[in-house]
C-alpha cells in the first residue's frame, strides 16, 4: 500500500510539474518594434547598422537635381503643365502654362531642405510649394507638408525628364 501511495504521489508530481508553463529561451535573437512587441528573428538576418546606414535621406543619397514635369489639376482648366527644374546650388526655375489658356507663369528662387533631408519647399517670389523627393520623382504636397489625397493624388507626381 505503501508503494502504491508513492507511485501515486510521483505521478501525479510528474503530471503537475508537466504542466507547469515553462520558460524557453528563444535560439533567435529577438528585438522590438516600433511598437514595442517582441519580434523573434534568425541570427544571420541581423546586420550591425553604422551612422551612415542611418544617414541616407533624399538629399545626399538621389541624384536629385534635374528637371521634373506633371499636369497638376485645375479647378477651371484642363489642368496646368508644370515644369520644375533644381538645380544643385538649391536654386530652381518653375513653369506653370495653364492649358486651353494663353497664361504662363514662370517663377524662380531657392528651395531648403527639412530636417530629414526628404522634402523641399520653394521659396520663390509666388511659389510657396512643398515636394517629396523621390527616386526620378517629386511628388507635390498640400500647404502643411502632408501627402495630398483623393482620386487625382496620382496627378501630383513629378517625373524626372
Amino acid at each position: 500500500m505503501k508503494n502504491k501511495t508513492l507511485f501515486v504521489g510521483a505521478l501525479t508530481v510528474i503530471f503537475l510539474t508537466s504542466c507547469s508553463k515553462k520558460e524557453t529561451i528563444p535560439s533567435e535573437p529577438m528585438i522590438n518594434n516600433a511598437d514595442s512587441t517582441a519580434v523573434q528573428v534568425p541570427a544571420d538576418s541581423l546586420t550591425t547598422a553604422t551612422p551612415a546606414d542611418m544617414a541616407h535621406t533624399s538629399q545626399n543619397s538621389l541624384d536629385w537635381n534635374g528637371t521634373y514635369e506633371a499636369t497638376v489639376p485645375c479647378a477651371d482648366c484642363p489642368g496646368i503643365k508644370t515644369s520644375l527644374t533644381l538645380n544643385k546650388d538649391n536654386t530652381f526655375s518653375l513653369t506653370e502654362e495653364y492649358i486651353d489658356r494663353k497664361t504662363k507663369d514662370t517663377d524662380n528662387g531657392t528651395f531648403e531642405w527639412d530636417s530629414t533631408g526628404n522634402i523641399i519647399t520653394l521659396n520663390g517670389k509666388t511659389s510657396k510649394y512643398k515636394y517629396k523627393v523621390g527616386e526620378n520623382k517629386l511628388i507635390q504636397l498640400d500647404l502643411e507638408g502632408k501627402d495630398i489625397e483623393g482620386p487625382n493624388k496620382d496627378l501630383y507626381v513629378f517625373k524626372k525628364k
